[in-house]
C-alpha cells in the first residue's frame, strides 16, 4: 500500500487516501485557487506533508497546498519510470576525440523522486541516450572528477581539474569539455585560464540553467554546442559555452577571464563584460566574432601551473564599512585582499587605518571596481591617491572575481610581493585589456521608446 503513495505522509497522505488517488495517476484537482490537471508525482522523503505535486501537461511541476483542495478525481493511471536510456556510444575514426570531465553539474540528468535530487547522466552511454546528436560530432569519453555543487568548487578542485586536463592534452585529445554548475562557473573558468596556458586545443566549460526534466531546459543544446566547440573550433582557449539569447537559436563562446553570470535564472545568463564574445555557435557552424585569440595547434605542448593560495579574500565595499573587517583578515593570516570599490576604485576614510596596517604587515591589497565595466583610475580623486599612498594597487579592468582568483594563483607561486605584483599586472588571458570597445558595454533600459522599438526587432 505504501508504494501507492510514494514519499507522501501526514496531511498530504491523508488527502490522497481520502480521494483514493495514487502516485503516477492522471488527476484533476479543484482548489480554491483554480483547477489543475496533471500526473501526481512522488514526494521526496525530506519534503513537508502539506503539499501534493503535479506534473502539468506543460512539463512543469506545481505544488498544491492540501488546505486549498476542494475535490480530486483520478482520470487515468500509468506508472512512470524516470531513467535515461543508455546506448553504446559509437566510435568513428574520422571524428575528433573529446574528453568530458564532470564536476557535479547536471548537464544531462534524470530526477530521483525518492530524494527529489537530480541524478546526472554522465557515462558516454547515458549521454548518448540523452543526447544522441553527440555521436554526430565526436568520439566522447567521460571522467567524473567530483560530484559537488558549484558553490563547493574551490582551489583543491581547480588544481585537480587543471592537472587532469593537462594530462589529457599530453595524450593527444582534440578537445576538452567540462560540465559544471553555473553559479561559480566563471570563477573556475578564470582559474583554469590562469592554470592552463598555451593550450593547443579548446577547453570548454558548459552547464545548464534549467534541469533536464524541464521543457525549457538548455542542457542538451548547451552540451551539443560545447562539444562542437571542443571538437571543431580553432579557438584554443578556456571558454564558457552557454545560450546567447533566451531563445535556442545560438550559443556564445565567452573568454574564461571576461565572463560573468549576470542573471539568476535566464538561460542567457552568461555575458562577456568589457569586450565582445569570442564566437557564436549553433549546430551547423561556429562564427568567430573576434580574431585575437589563441589558435588550435597540432602539438601536445601545454603549460600547467596548478597553484593556489587559499588565504586570499574578496571584499565588496559598502558605505559605512568598518575597519575591523580588514583587521580580521589580517589577524587570520590572509596574504592578499581584493576590494571591489565604488566608482573609480574608492572606499571610505574610516577604513584607511586598517588598509595601512594591512599593507605594512605585508598583505597585498588590490582594487577593482564594483561597476564591473571600466577601469580602476585612482589618480583622479584625492581618495584614490590617498589609498595608493597606503599601499593599494589598482587592478586595471580585471573583474573582481577574476582578480581574486588571480591573486590566489599568484600567491600560490610566490610570497614575494613584487613578484606577486608582476604576475597580477601582466595579462594572461585578456583579464586586463588595453581598452574596452564601445560595444563591450551594453545595458538595455526598458520603457524608453527607442529601446522598446528596438526590442521588437531583436531577440531578448
Amino acid at each position: 500500500m505504501a508504494d501507492l503513495f510514494k514519499g507522501y505522509k501526514g496531511q498530504a497522505l491523508g488527502l490522497l487516501k481520502s480521494y483514493n488517488i495514487r502516485v503516477w495517476s492522471d488527476t484533476s484537482v479543484k482548489t480554491t485557487r483554480g483547477d489543475f490537471r496533471g500526473i501526481v508525482l512522488p514526494r521526496s522523503e525530506n519534503d513537508d506533508d502539506r503539499h501534493i505535486v503535479l506534473k502539468l501537461a506543460t512539463g512543469y511541476n506545481v505544488g498544491i497546498a492540501v488546505e486549498t483542495v476542494l475535490d480530486m478525481k483520478e482520470e487515468g493511471y500509468k506508472e512512470a519510470h524516470y531513467k535515461i536510456p543508455e546506448k553504446e556510444f559509437p566510435f568513428s575514426e574520422d571524428k575528433p576525440n573529446v574528453k568530458l570531465f564532470g564536476t557535479g553539474g547536471t548537464i544531462a540528468s534524470r530526477l530521483d523522486y525518492r530524494t527529489g535530487a537530480v541524478i546526472p547522466a554522465f557515462s558516454p552511454g547515458e549521454l548518448y541516450g540523452a543526447v544522441p546528436e553527440l555521436a554526430d560530432i565526436c568520439n566522447l569519453t567521460t571522467e567524473k572528477l567530483f560530484a559537488v555543487f558549484s558553490e563547493n568548487m574551490g582551489p583543491k578542485q581547480y588544481i585537480k581539474l587543471a592537472i587532469s586536463i593537462g594530462k589529457e592534452i599530453e595524450k593527444g585529445i582534440n578537445g576538452i569539455v567540462i560540465g559544471h554548475g553555473t553559479d561559480t562557473m566563471h570563477h573556475t573558468a578564470s582559474a583554469l585560464a590562469f592554470m592552463i596556458q598555451n593550450s593547443p586545443v579548446p577547453i570548454v566549460m558548459v552547464g545548464s540553467q534549467r534541469s533536464s526534466d524541464r521543457p525549457s531546459s538548455d542542457a542538451a543544446l548547451n552540451l551539443m554546442h560545447a562539444t562542437k566547440a571542443a571538437a571543431e573550433s580553432d579557438i584554443a582557449e578556456v571558454m564558457v559555452c552557454m545560450f546567447g539569447p533566451t531563445s535556442d537559436e545560438y550559443g556564445l563562446l565567452h573568454s574564461g577571464c571576461r565572463v560573468r553570470k549576470m542573471h539568476s535564472s535566464y538561460r542567457s545568463t552568461f555575458r562577456t563584460l568589457g569586450d565582445i564574445p569570442l564566437a557564436m555557435i549553433d549546430r551547423e557552424k561556429i562564427t568567430p566574432l573576434r580574431d585575437n585569440y589563441n589558435k588550435r595547434r597540432n602539438d601536445k605542448n601545454v603549460k600547467v601551473l596548478p597553484y593556489f593560495e587559499e588565504k586570499v579574500a574578496l571584499i565588496y565595499y559598502y558605505p559605512n564599512m568598518m575597519p575591523d573587517i580588514i583587521d580580521a583578515l589580517v589577524d587570520n593570516g590572509y596574504k592578499g585582499i581584493v576590494i571591489a570599490g565604488t566608482g573609480l576604485g574608492h572606499v571610505n576614510k574610516p577604513v584607511y587605518p586598517a588598509i595601512e596596517r594591512a599593507t605594512k604587515a605585508g598583505v597585498a591589497i588590490y582594487m577593482t571596481v564594483q561597476t564591473l565595466w571600466g577601469y580602476v583610475h585612482m589618480f583622479v580623486y584625492d581618495t584614490g591617491r590617498d589609498l595608493m599612498s597606503k599601499g593599494i594597487i589598482p587592478a586595471e579592468n580585471m573583474l573582481p572575481e577574476v582578480a581574486y582568483i588571480k591573486l590566489g594563483w599568484a600567491f600560490g607561486q610566490t610570497n614575494d610581493l613584487e613578484e606577486v605584483k608582476k604576475i597580477m599586472l601582466t595579462p594572461v588571458c585578456d583579464e586586463i585589456t588595453e581598452r574596452e570597445p564601445y560595444n563591450g558595454y551594453l545595458v538595455f533600459q526598458g520603457g524608453i521608446p527607442e529601446m522598446e522599438e528596438f526590442l521588437k526587432r531583436v531577440h531578448k
